[in-house]
């Protein structure tokens, strides 16, 4: 880990708390001008620092230029802006419709802050992952401490640096460290936490906040699968689900995890992958452990696992296979694991868990249904991908699967839909970010009525005691018959 990163004292993050729930209570961050102001500068946070921010990511990830601006710092800059633009119609109070002779008591429901939030961010996407967060936060009017991950500390620390330059500090703070500084953040109280990561560390998170009874959204990953019918274009299927799982090296919670194709397509399949990669990546300049448009593994430990995985599975290396300790550098590898009714699939190493770096299983089925029963026998994904032209294959997977996300021919790409929410269900998570839902996580719906003194003669029927012609009366309204019990509960 880099000597550049600099940890939060433990005694300076109760203060922390402290300051941003005096904040909150003295209303700091309720006005709309004051959030438009934070979000404007949050924007500009990015837009003067890009070139700063994506060469610390590439110090700590090696990830090229090119895919932070694209994924990262750019849609930052792009939902602060629209955030911005949006806050009246996201925060306005609703009206809803009700019966006629409820509409005197005025039914409200209002956006309120639920207060101040918790942004536990991982290291693979690690701008846009704490930033969407925060510009949530600030929408809805809660002020934030972040916990960016300490695998990354050239991007932590210059965070830290670069929020106090730019945003309110009573109001947004970051909090640098490893685990003693996460494990004091869980033992405060928060009005939400929002956690990134893997499923293990989202347990932890899930069980000290409900020592509090905090609500917590969780964005957890898992085995995104990808299944092709024989009939859709396997060369531009290769392509695109290549380009997914390639990017930041396979370091994605929503890369392609694993492909179930039939056995008529694996030779085509592979022939396009193959070549594919090479255009990605020419041999002639080394080829991906060479060229600077692709990512490195996070840490040691992080390249150890893929490369065990690597070492342990029973399937054949149909492509890379090779990596560089020295660089923590791992080839795109895909690798056949065989027939998924056949013994050893099931087992293979490649499918304990998330891979989470550049290693691509495939998995032969027969038919379309095989490759649902298979999605379906395993932990719900974060996304799942499938390549179909046929509306009656799309319908079969969208109706008979459970997603995060269910994403039509290609790969990673719903994440510049602005207007759609991201997240997990079940083991992949809970809780929706980006734009409008990420506000909707942070902002509680207080309902209200205010019932006029003209309704007094309308309400008498409520009032104790209560007599038979009464209970006729409230068993009509509530569409219940008239039991043989008189209206004080006696029988008759």
């Amino acid at each position: 880990m880099s000597s550049t990163l600099k940890f939060t004292p433990l005694d300076e993050i109760e203060q922390i708390h402290a300051l941003l729930y005096k904040t909150f209570k003295s209303k700091t961050c309720h006005p709309l001008s004051y959030r438009r102001t934070q979000l404007h500068k949050l924007a500009r946070l990015v837009q003067e620092n890009a070139e700063l921010i994506a060469d610390a990511i590439h110090k700590d990830l090696g990830k090229p230029k090119f895919e932070v601006y694209m994924a990262e710092t750019g849609p930052i800059v792009e939902r602060c802006l629209i955030s911005a633009k949006s806050l009246e119609e996201w925060s306005k109070d609703e009206t809803p419709e009700v019966p006629e002779w409820q509409k005197a008591w005025k039914p409200t429901v209002h956006k309120t802050p639920k207060g101040p939030v918790l942004i536990i961010s991982p290291w693979n996407y690690p701008l846009i992952l704490s930033l969407q967060s925060l510009t949530a936060a600030i929408s809805a009017g809660c002020p934030a401490a972040i916990k960016p991950s300490e695998l990354v500390p050239n991007f932590s620390q210059l965070l830290a640096e670069l929020i106090p330059k730019y945003l309110d500090q009573s109001a947004y703070r970051v909090v640098n460290g490893g685990a003693a500084e996460a494990t004091k953040l869980l033992q405060l109280r928060w009005a939400h936490i929002f956690y990134t990561g893997n499923g293990r560390i989202g347990r932890i998170v899930a069980t000290a906040a409900a020592q509090h009874l905090t609500p917590v959204s969780l964005e957890l990953g898992g085995k995104c699968p990808v299944l092709i019918d024989p009939e859709y274009d396997i060369d531009l299927a290769a392509k695109r689900i290549l380009w997914g799982k390639v990017t930041n090296a396979g370091q994605t919670c929503i890369a392609p995890d694993y492909i179930l194709t039939t056995p008529s397509t694996l030779p085509p399949l592979l022939t396009s992958l193959r070549n594919h990669l090479t255009t990605f990546y020419p041999s002639d300049s080394g080829g991906p452990l060479s060229s600077p448009n692709y990512a490195h593994i996070v840490s040691r430990s992080h390249f150890n696992r893929i490369t065990s995985l690597l070492k342990r599975t029973k399937g054949k290396v149909e492509i890379g296979g090779k990596w560089d300790e020295e660089k923590l550098s791992v080839e795109p590898s895909v690798v056949v694991l065989g027939d998924a009714t056949q013994g050893g699939v099931e087992e293979d190493a490649l499918m304990e868990d998330e891979i989470f770096g550049p290693v691509l299983p495939v998995v032969l089925v027969e038919s379309v249904q095989e490759m649902v029963d298979f999605v379906n026998a395993r932990d719900q994904p974060l996304a799942a991908y499938a390549f179909s032209e046929n509306e009656g294959v799309r319908k079969q997977i969208l109706e008979n699967t459970i997603s995060g996300g269910l994403f039509f021919n290609d790969t990673f790409q719903q994440l510049a839909v602005n207007e759609i929410p991201f997240s997990g269900v079940g083991p992949s998570g809970y809780g929706a970010q980006v734009l409008k839902y990420g506000f909707n996580d942070f902002t509680h719906l207080r309902s209200s009525i205010t019932m006029p003194a003209a309704a007094e003669p309308h309400l008498a029927v409520r009032y104790p005691p209560y007599t038979d012609d009464a209970f006729k009366f409230m068993a009509a309204l509530t569409h219940l018959p008239i039991p043989p019990v008189h209206a004080n509960g006696d029988a008759q």
